[in-house]
């Protein structure tokens, strides 16, 4: 079975430059022996550079499901996931991830992400995008606030 969740992964990247939609990217997520979502890249598409294929996969079966948690679900991609859907995908907690093209793969196709993780390593003051801290006294109030509130939803 998960040779046939990982071949529709790669079907849906492959329909997804042939129908000139996007890059070579496409995922499934699978609950209980079943695909309950796909998702495609539509970064350029939908001038959204936060819409990879995890991505939508994942906002996709958070919809189906009615949860914003995948307890119990497989993640299958058609390439190892970015920095970006790796985090996605942890926040998202499935229990399982399987990927068919490496990170190495990619960036042979000029989707390279090291420089990502290179500049995640490194101290604020030291990475390429310019960050600043500011306001902290102010913002640390929704913190407060969320900390002591009775009503959230914890995640």
């Amino acid at each position: 079975m998960k040779e046939k969740f990982m071949r529709e992964a790669i079907r849906l990247s492959i329909e997804n430059v042939e129908t000139g939609k996007g890059g070579p990217f496409g995922a499934v997520i699978v609950k209980d022996g079943k695909i309950i979502a796909r998702g495609a890249n539509q970064v350029t598409t939908d001038n959204d550079p936060t819409a990879h294929a995890e991505v939508v996969a994942i906002r996709n079966a958070c919809k189906a499901l009615s949860t914003f948690q995948l307890d119990g679900c497989e993640v299958y991609t058609s390439c190892e996931p970015c920095p970006m859907c790796l985090g996605a995908i942890y926040w998202a907690r499935p229990d399982k991830i399987y990927y068919a093209n490496s990170k190495e793969d990619a960036a042979d196709i000029n989707f390279d992400d090291q420089f990502i993780y290179e500049e995640i390593a490194k101290p604020i003051n030291e990475r390429k995008l310019f960050t600043q801290q500011m306001l902290r006294d102010e913002a640390i109030e929704g913190f407060k606030k969320w900390s002591e509130s009775q009503d959230k939803i914890e995640y």
